[in-house]
Order: C-alpha cells, then sequence, then structure tokens
C-alpha cells in the first residue's frame, strides 16, 4: 500500500470509526424500528454509507501522501540536533537561545556566538511592562 506508519495508523482508526458508526447505526435501527417493513429500508441506507467510507479513505490516502511529504522535507531540513556554530552533535544537551538557534555547551552564551538578539532593549521592554508610571493628580496651590 506504500504508507508511512502515520498514514497506515489514520486509516485504520478512520476504518474503525467506520464500523462503530455502522454498528450503532444498526443497533438503533434494531432497538428503534417496530415494524419489520422498515429495517430493510434501513439496511439499505447503510449499504449506502459503507460505499463512501470506502472513497474517503482513498481521499484520506492521497492526503497523508502530501502530508508525509510535506513532513519528511521538514525532518530533512531539520536534521538532527546540532550546536548552530561549531555543527557538533548536542542531543538532548542543546541550549536553545533566543535568538531561535541551538547550541553546544562551549557556544550557549550570547558572546560565543554572534547572536542577533537584541538582549537590551528586550530587557527595556520588561522593565517598562513591570513598572508602569503612577503621576500624581496636580494639586492647586493655595
Amino acid at each position: 500500500m506504500n504508507m508511512c506508519s502515520k498514514c497506515h495508523k489514520d486509516m485504520i482508526l478512520k476504518q474503525e470509526h467506520a464500523k462503530l458508526a455502522a454498528s450503532s447505526i444498526e443497533n438503533i435501527v434494531n432497538g428503534g424500528s417496530g415494524s419489520s417493513g422498515k429495517e430493510p429500508v434501513v439496511a439499505g441506507a447503510v449499504d449506502v454509507q459503507a460505499g463512501p467510507v470506502e472513497v474517503k479513505a482513498v481521499s484520506t490516502q492521497a492526503f497523508c501522501d502530501s502530508s508525509s511529504s510535506q513532513s519528511s522535507e521538514m525532518k530533512a531540513r531539520e536534521g538532527p540536533n546540532r550546536c548552530s556554530t561549531c555543527r557538533k552533535r548536542v542531543g538532548l544537551t542543546g541550549f536553545n537561545c533566543r535568538c531561535g538557534n541551538l547550541y553546544c555547551a562551549v557556544h550557549r552564551y550570547s558572546d560565543k556566538h554572534e547572536c542577533p538578539f537584541d538582549y537590551r532593549t528586550a530587557a527595556r521592554d520588561a522593565i517598562a511592562r513591570a513598572n508602569p508610571v503612577v503621576k500624581a493628580e496636580k494639586l492647586d496651590k493655595i
């Protein structure tokens, strides 16, 4: 079927949901109908619903193939966790900088790599938010 594990799981889940929906409809039909004349009509409706489910599964496969190709492109671009400066493999010990890059223990500080993040402006904004200006109303002199 040439499907990735994610697409295969999605297809299996959709098939299970379709089976559950069909069985729940049959339970409703068997429990709610009083006359035997109505049962074959509803059973025909259940068969009609089973047909579009297969068509949806085909369209889901096409959708999953395109999403899996997009996700594989993302992973290929991302690659393993490596330091942005020395390209050393960091794994779980990598440090995320405020500039958005990942660095090893040697290059994690902003002075050890060319960090474009403006710490001074960020600090000013944080102080301005934390300390709003409080002004008293002017009093009339007597």
